[in-house]
């Protein structure tokens, strides 16, 4: 028999709507029915690409004397992390606070109250590893509510308390200069792992912000160094086993410092921020790998993502079946030299084995091994891999497919947006910028429908109930910005106003600060504010830089000021924490850098537009469109005649303008850094 959840629009709470546990989504009708029943809240936390959520839910929540001990003492609430950011971030603040580490499945134990008074992540079904079994806890926490009431009640305030003192101002007096920068950039040359690129050792994430702030600040100054860290990290990734070989698109991590293994799991939010990443280093270096994998990554997000809607999933499972039908990590992506055979015959399987680094001992589990290419093969015959690559993913297709989370996050459709639009404008991809167009048009259609405020999810083209936080505010805004850009249609710039006047009105505190909850959102224990990446640019950051960029379209003042108030807080982080902040300092080298403001008075698509987007000024502003109807769409366009009936180029920052200019070679070298 189904439970609550079975009316839940989340694939991952949809995951959970046959168990035996009586699950209620979080709701104040949960936390009323724990008043009721003078009994605490078992909050678990997870999302549907999560591997060891499938397992703590197949050992214990699928477990039926586990579920009914869980029925008869707690009200068991699940929620999906990527649905409600700000319920996770509040409590994994508490876990991290109380544990010193944190991840998922989460497992919080609150009062009716929701104050948090125990903690865990993943607990086995038996004890292990000096970890107490499930139902070791469940008993123990029991036995603390009931006996030991007002202990609990203490240690609850007291965690809640703690978190209230953690409240952040804004920073820092006045925006990052060159010293912020320089100490940043130091650090992370400490931090960099000279052997195999990235930064800090295993287990090591793609740093896909950190290498736009790196891109972007060799381009304001000529720091080769920075070129070097970003352009070897890039490389490193690109022909590891993070980096899929055959289909294109990353992984989530890899659990080694050499980039070998992933963490198999493929997320819509690192492939949109990569596959950027790539065409801006490709558009700084010229790079083929760099163009190939910008390619690659954008065609294995619309292939494997794009939903029917016109949006983009969020990601695909870490497990699959393999041939002996049992569900494991990585079955659907690794190679063992017996299957390579099978596939190719003796001389390919041989060679692809040398060329892909599969070894008859394996790099991941059971003599399997992850694709990669190892580099020590020599010169290669280039139209012999395409074959072989060719004929392994036709193969690899006919096994079963990781199970993918459907639902559609604002914000990281936003990130792909932007990555589509540039790709697909840089490398002639008419069909990548269309993509991207849709899946905008999905966000104004769905996300923000009638109720003018931006949804975070969506599913099958229905909205879901919760609110957008403020990385979908930012990261949306961004998206349409890049659109703008690319499309010269102002409509896109437009709605990014929309969405960026509802952060001025409902996300800014005091003196800059921004919090990623609104201030009409349901009240949690603490309000969340975390200038902080994660996996994704922080919506602090994200927010900060649509902000700035808006303002150099549009030429707005309150725009502006809140872009500098909000970065206050990376002239405070950025040099003590530099690998955590990265997006907000690459909006600070666009802030140093202008940024730039290009209006582009001539045909869409035609030379200088082309240009102007090909050039590598930190956070430069494009604005493209000809006749009387131009300005009407884009302020930057408004008195900006043709010269001599040329289509014309105008470059200005600071309140300053360079003469303006016909000649595409010549705005090429005023749009260099």
């Amino acid at each position: 028999m189904a439970n609550r959840l079975a009316q839940t629009t989340s694939p991952y709470l949809l995951q959970h709507a046959d168990n035996p546990v009586d699950w209620w989504p979080w709701s104040p009708e949960a936390f009323e029915e724990a008043r009721k029943r003078d009994v605490p809240v078992l909050l678990s936390v997870g999302y549907a690409s999560c591997h060891w959520c499938h397992v703590m839910a197949h050992e214990s929540f699928e477990d039926d004397d586990t579920a009914a001990y869980l029925n008869a003492h707690f009200v068991p609430v699940k929620v999906d992390r990527e649905e409600r950011p700000d319920v996770d971030a509040v409590y994994m603040e508490a876990v991290q606070a109380a544990t010193g580490h944190g991840g998922w499945p989460m497992t919080v134990f609150l009062t009716p109250e929701a104050e948090p008074f125990y903690f865990g992540t993943y607990f086995p079904p038996e004890p292990r590893h000096g970890s107490p079994s499930f139902q070791q806890v469940l008993e123990g926490v029991t036995t603390a509510w009931t006996d030991r009431r007002e202990e609990v009640a203490e240690v609850a305030g007291r965690i809640v308390a703690d978190l209230a003192g953690r409240s952040l101002v804004h920073g820092g007096d006045g925006v990052p200069g060159e010293s912020e920068v320089a100490q940043a950039l130091l650090g992370l040359t400490r931090e960099y792992d000279e052997q195999h690129g990235g930064f800090g050792g295993a287990p090591k994430f793609p740093p896909a912000m950190v290498v736009e702030f790196l891109l972007r600040h060799y381009a304001r100054t000529g720091a080769e160094g920075a070129l070097q860290m970003a352009a070897d990290t890039c490389a490193a990734m690109a022909r590891g086993g993070i980096y899929d070989q055959l289909g294109g698109g990353f992984a989530r991590y890899s659990v080694d410092r050499e980039w070998i293994v992933p963490h198999f799991e493929k997320m819509l939010y690192d492939n949109a921020l990569l596959c950027r990443v790539y065409a801006h280093l490709w558009r700084a270096t010229g790079s083929d790998e760099a163009r190939r994998i910008a390619l690659e990554t954008a065609d294995f997000m619309v292939r494997e993502l794009r939903t029917a809607e016109g949006g983009f999933a969020s990601a695909l499972d870490a497990d699959s079946e393999d041939a002996e039908g049992r569900h494991v990590e990585g079955a659907f992506y690794v190679w063992t030299p017996e299957q390579l055979r099978e596939v190719l015959g003796e001389d390919d399987a041989a060679f692809a084995a040398a060329y892909f680094g599969v070894t008859e001992e394996g790099t991941f589990e059971e003599g399997a091994s992850v694709l990669r290419l190892p580099g020590d093969t020599g010169p290669v015959d280039a139209a012999r891999v395409a074959g072989v690559r060719a004929r392994l993913l036709a193969a690899r297709d006919e096994r079963p497919h990781p199970g993918r989370d459907d639902k559609v996050v604002a914000a990281w459709n936003g990130l792909a947006i932007a990555a589509l639009a540039e790709t697909g404008a840089y490398f002639d991809r008419p069909d990548l910028v269309e993509r991207a167009t849709e899946a905008a048009d999905l966000l104004v259609r769905v996300h923000l429908g009638e109720v003018a405020r931006l949804t975070r999810t969506s599913k099958d083209g229905r909205a879901g109930d919760n609110a957008g936080v403020l990385e979908d505010y930012g990261d949306v805004a961004e998206g349409f910005l890049a659109l703008a850009a690319v499309t010269g249609e102002g409509a896109w710039l437009e709605f990014a106003g929309f969405l960026l006047d509802i952060v001025l009105e409902q996300f800014t505190g005091e003196g800059g600060q921004l919090y990623d909850t609104a201030h009409d959102a349901e009240q949690l224990i603490r309000r969340p504010q975390d200038p902080t990446d994660s996996a994704t640019p922080s919506g602090w950051t994200a927010a900060a830089g649509a902000l700035l960029s808006y303002a150099a379209y549009t030429g707005s003042e309150a725009h502006r000021t809140a872009a500098e108030g909000a970065l206050g807080v990376v002239k405070a982080l950025g040099p003590r924490v530099p690998r955590f902040v990265g997006w907000g300092l690459a909006v600070a080298e666009a802030l140093l850098d202008g940024p730039r403001e290009v209006a582009v008075a001539g045909p869409v698509g035609g030379e200088l537009h082309r240009t102007a987007l090909l050039g590598r000024a930190p956070g430069a502003v494009i604005a493209a469109g000809e006749g009387p109807g131009a300005g009407a769409e884009f302020p930057l366009l408004v008195d900006r005649p043709l010269v001599g009936g040329e289509p014309t180029a105008y470059v200005c920052r600071h309140f300053v303008c360079d003469a303006p200019t016909t000649d595409a070679g010549e705005l090429a070298g005023k749009l260099g850094g």
